[in-house]
């Protein structure tokens, strides 16, 4: 198929802002990536998402922040690279999570899609979760099949782990059956907090948005007997594939000191990680790892030390940890305008390989 050029943006639940990217793909193999930005979301327009987290239609002011952020993070990168919109074929705008409750039936991604494409003069592809979740899926994760296209000359058995706000992983086994890239062995499931309990517990104490690689946590003390209550949450005893909304876990540690707080907190992001081999056909020879986690060192010395493996940011591969998300989404809107599946049973428990997506074109 022909290489046709996309641009992905994510925002995802640690609420950083609007990560953007380009590629050029034939929504299958062949990826070539390109040039990639994120767009911090201002105080302003952090608040009034967090306003609207937990509520089932999202609120008008953070439908509009989530919004203006993206129309903004777009025009500036497609200034800061030179592109017109007539060079753009596809946009794949993935929104806001704010509500995740796959077993009843509802995901909610909030942003307005068709203001975007209005706004960017480039037809645009959202609304990737719905139809997933229609079908009795998780409707998350959904970068996998990505991870497998870009994976497909590593060795194998491979993790890819996501510690973003949740934390996700991909197990990719050995050879794609047929010749597709929905052919590979998957497995993929979100395996607990990554760094959403973390950066919410350092905002609460110190006003800081994260603990700078670890710092805190580092020098803290890990209450065990409070993780251990924590891992005894029916999800970990859950069989994948499986999801979690931000605020699954109650993981209070109000009565804590900040370090041992942040310390205790790490802990039970890596111990859940450790958890998610029980479900793995086979042990990873090596986890890759992607989102704003592979930043903080003592999250990834502390998973290097758990998992009996080698543990290396994603970058290790190649790839851009800060793109990777947004590229996926970039892809996935490509095999939406192909009809190919975008969602697993494998991936997300939907019944059958499923293609999400809905299309908006200016005008």
């Amino acid at each position: 198929m022909t290489l046709r050029t996309a641009i992905g943006t994510m925002s995802g639940t640690s609420l950083d802002g609007v990560d953007v990217a380009l590629i050029r793909s034939d929504g299958a193999w062949r990826i070539e990536t390109g040039p990639a930005r994120t767009c911090p979301y201002t105080a302003g327009q952090r608040a009034a998402i967090r306003a609207g987290l937990g509520l089932e239609s999202g609120s008008e002011a953070a439908v509009a922040a989530v919004t203006e952020a993206h129309k903004a993070a777009l025009r500036e990168f497609l200034a800061a690279e030179n592109l017109r919109p007539g060079e753009i074929d596809w946009i794949g705008f993935h929104g806001q999570t704010i509500f995740h409750d796959p077993d009843n039936g509802k995901t909610v991604q909030i942003g307005d899609a068709g203001a975007l494409a209005q706004a960017a003069g480039v037809p645009t592809v959202s609304d990737f979760r719905s139809a997933d979740v229609r079908r009795g899926g998780q409707g998350a994760p959904l970068a996998p099949l990505y991870h497998a296209a870009l994976s497909a000359e590593l060795e194998k058995p491979l993790a890819i782990l996501n510690l973003g706000g949740v934390a996700n992983v991909t197990w990719i086994g050995a050879g794609a059956r047929g010749g597709g890239v929905d052919d590979t062995p998957l497995l993929a499931f979100d395996t607990g907090p990554a760094s959403a309990l973390l950066d919410d517990w350092m905002l609460r104490r110190t006003g800081a948005a994260f603990d700078r690689d670890g710092e805190m946590a580092a020098r803290g003390t890990v209450e065990w007997g409070r993780v251990a209550a924590w891992l005894a949450h029916p999800f970990f005893r859950t069989e994948p594939p499986k999801s979690l909304d931000r605020n699954a876990f109650d993981a209070a540690v109000d009565d804590l000191g900040t370090n041992d707080g942040a310390a205790t907190l790490a802990a039970f992001t890596v111990q859940s990680v450790a958890r998610a081999r029980e479900w793995m056909p086979k042990p990873p020879r090596r986890w890759l790892v992607t989102g704003g986690g592979r930043r903080n060192g003592f999250l990834m010395d502390s998973l290097l030390d758990a998992l009996d493996a080698p543990v290396d940011p994603v970058e290790a591969a190649g790839w851009d940890g800060d793109a990777l998300e947004a590229q996926a989404f970039a892809w996935l809107a490509l095999r939406v305008v192909d009809g190919l599946p975008t969602s697993l049973p494998s991936t997300t428990g939907v019944c059958e390989p499923t293609t999400g997506g809905a299309i908006c074109r200016p005008g």
